[in-house]
């Protein structure tokens, strides 16, 4: 057992405990409080004058299929043969010893989603890991956790290069549309052999994970940056009924009641990048202040490589700066980003029964530039200390 004892505790679902402990048993939280009674045996890390939150959560990253340093031999997020390839899978992908899982550590971020990039309409499959392994399968959270799709300029720029379709929206749209219907077929065909097993149709990979977006087993994550391409994946997803997030959103403040009534969640990010295409002429922090005035729950993504995962809780600070509240901050990147992949049963808030994922903080990480990571803990280990 581990007790944190004297800090400053900021559950983010139950308030801030001053001067509380936090003891840790078998990987979990066993409990959290001012008084907290021990056995000689535990490991005890007085952190006065510190603070503890939760393992930060990014929703949105390229983390290990896209590695740095490595160029194109380690460029392995966009399967850029065909435009629709739902059968591709980021985890088979991913290189856990990439430096940027020692980069997350350090920076307390515990907990990634990572996923294809957006070079085709349906880019494949995406998964929920922690930040501290060597072997991938042994980090998973939740796999499948969504299926990626794109709108806007990456898919048209790839295929319309090659003169193929998706060359336009309209022909984006398209795609899409052409094979939810076929996952449909391919639904209906299940549905039959249940009732006559002759009747069951070949196993085809792209279809089952369609099927599975179909029945809502997973949901669908979509990279849209313009207000009408976020118009649009939100038309699509109610007219086959899809459990939608939106990815990026970068003009989300031009259409906040219309997300809103949507009952979508958004990630909102990399805000910290350069205007490099015209679909993020409007990026700013603005975005997040508008989205919050309107009650859309959000989080705040990195797009790591993008901007570096161990920007994340600096790109906080800073929409902090820009007026977003402190508290609406944490939640983004802890229980909101918890409940975009649908894994706050356990991890995105100090509670007792949830993982023992957590950071100390030297101080008040949005508020002191100065502040820095002294100890990262997943599944009750310390994985990270600052000597």
């Amino acid at each position: 057992m581990i007790l944190i004892k004297n800090a400053e505790i900021h559950t983010i679902t139950n308030g801030i405990l001053k001067n509380a402990s936090i003891l840790v048993e078998n990987g979990k939280i066993k409990e959290i409080g001012q008084e907290i009674t021990v056995e000689d045996q535990v490991e005890v890390i007085d952190s006065a004058g510190k603070m503890v939150t939760p393992g930060l959560i990014d929703v949105h990253t390229h983390l290990g299929v896209y590695e740095e340093i490595v160029g194109p031999a380690g460029a392995d997020g966009n399967e850029l043969t065909d435009p629709a390839t739902p059968q591709v899978r980021a985890l088979d992908a991913i290189n856990p010893m990439e430096r940027g899982f020692v980069d997350a550590i350090q920076a307390g971020v515990t907990t990634v989603q990572v996923m294809p990039g957006s070079g085709n309409v349906i880019g494949g499959e995406m998964l929920v890991i922690k930040t501290f392994g060597n072997i991938v399968d042994e980090m998973i959270v939740k796999s499948p956790s969504a299926l990626k799709i794109a709108f806007g300029e990456n898919p048209k720029k790839v295929y319309g290069g090659k003169n193929k379709m998706p060359a336009s929206r309209m022909g984006l749209a398209a795609v899409l549309r052409e094979n939810l219907v076929k996952g449909q077929n391919y639904l209906r065909k299940l549905e039959l052999a249940e009732k006559d097993p002759d009747k069951a149709p070949e196993r085809d990979l792209k279809l089952e994970i369609l099927a599975k977006v179909l029945k809502k087993e997973i949901q669908v994550r979509a990279h849209a940056h313009r207000a009408d391409d976020i118009v649009t994946a939100i038309r699509i997803a109610k007219e086959f009924d899809l459990d939608l997030t939106i990815e990026h959103c970068t003009e989300g403040h031009k259409i906040p009641e219309f997300i809103k009534q949507s009952g979508f969640r958004v990630s909102v990010g990399p805000t910290m990048s350069s205007r490099s295409k015209i679909e993020l002429g409007d990026k700013g922090w603005h975005t997040l202040t508008t989205l919050a005035e309107h009650g859309v729950p959000f989080s705040i993504t990195t797009d790591h490589p993008v901007v570096p995962i161990d920007y994340l809780i600096t790109a906080t600070a800073t929409a902090v700066a820009h007026g977003l509240d402190e508290q609406l901050a944490w939640e983004a990147l802890t229980i909101n980003a918890a409940k975009h992949m649908k894994v706050e049963d356990r991890v995105g808030s100090l509670e007792v029964g949830k993982d023992a994922d957590l950071v100390i903080w030297s101080g008040h990480p949005l508020y002191q530039h100065q502040s820095q990571v002294e100890a990262t803990m997943i599944n009750g280990q310390f994985v990270y200390r600052k000597s």
